[in-house]
């Protein structure tokens, strides 16, 4: 009797025409990935009655749940799956490879995904549905693998003993290091950073209505943010002066392998509080921003993501 074993896993997804409705078989990518427990769980909700002695009556299925977090490297292909989730469908230009997708916040109208896990020795597959990306975070240091978090909220789950994915479509990955990547401010090398985080939400509403089938009836996003710490060597006093005028600046982290392999996250308007200077020993003196974005009435938006690659468009694979 086999088991199942993480490294046997794979993981399919595809973006949905229909809210909840899994795409056509092989119209899936595989998708690399690091973690998953995205899925659906019912819990127990424990009988409280009383007068049958001290053993309890059997217990009640509470509603079901389907979310969950994925870990994903954060590279020069894949990630444009993650990004249009997050930010809606880009605009893209260039009629060759390089292409530019240019991702923008703000967007109401989100694509859903269906998401395959595969279990082959078991077998088990789960087929989670409607799936929407609710937020994706990461931190940017000086050494260490690239990895973002991909929280997630679904419709659903159906499993079977076989794929409902098909044969999936390959990209060679291409991953950013921490080596690649950049911090500037107002388009400027923002100097003496020790490590960067962000996050970016979507706040998601998920609609709980009462249905037969347990499922919720869909999720809508609110309002959303971008936000997220830096941590300086306190050497001057550039944004310690910012955060006490209350002006804003542009940020921008990004990552390059080269020019035709990039990709830079922009907050077009970010506000900084005033931090405490700690002095926790004779090393030196460290300052942490917890900067948070908001809309630049300039641009028109709070958030520009741009991924440069060789990939035509992130419609599924088979359309």
């Amino acid at each position: 009797m086999s088991r199942a074993q993480g490294a046997r896993a794979q993981m399919a997804a595809a973006f949905e025409t229909i809210y909840g409705t899994p795409p056509a078989s092989g119209s899936f990518w595989k998708i690399p990935f690091a973690s998953n427990n995205l899925g659906s769980e019912q819990p127990l909700l424990e009988s409280e009655l009383l007068g049958y002695g001290r053993d309890p009556l059997p217990p009640v299925k509470d509603a079901i749940t389907t979310d969950g977090d994925l870990s994903v490297p954060i590279d020069a292909r894949f990630l444009g799956i993650w990004l249009k989730a997050l930010f809606g469908d880009p605009t893209t230009t260039g009629a060759s490879a390089p292409y530019t997708h240019a991702f923008q916040s703000g967007n109401w109208d989100l694509p859903s995904l269906s998401i395959e896990t595969g279990m082959p020795d078991v077998p088990y597959y789960a087929m989670v549905s409607g799936v929407r990306a609710n937020s994706i975070n990461w931190t940017m240091q000086r050494s260490g693998l690239v990895t973002a978090t991909v929280n997630c909220i679904a419709q659903g789950e159906e499993t079977d003993t076989s794929s409902a994915a098909g044969t999936l479509e390959e990209m060679t990955l291409s991953r950013f290091g921490s080596f690649n990547g950049s911090i500037t401010r107002d388009g400027t090398q923002l100097g003496n950073v020790v490590s960067g985080q962000i996050t970016y939400t979507n706040n998601l509403d998920p609609v709980e209505t009462i249905r037969g089938d347990g499922k919720i009836d869909g999720v809508d996003p609110s309002i959303a943010a971008l936000s997220g710490e830096i941590v300086v060597r306190f050497a001057d006093q550039t944004l310690l002066d910012q955060a006490i005028n209350g002006t804003s600046c542009a940020l921008t982290f990004g990552y390059e392998i080269d020019a035709d392999t990039k990709f830079t996250l922009e907050a077009h308007a970010v506000y900084l509080p005033k931090p405490k200077l700690p002095l926790e020993g004779p090393g030196g003196v460290q300052a942490t921003f917890a900067w948070q974005a908001a809309i630049d009435h300039v641009v028109g938006r709070m958030a520009t993501a741009t991924l440069i690659n060789d990939v035509a468009d992130y419609d599924n694979p088979s359309n």
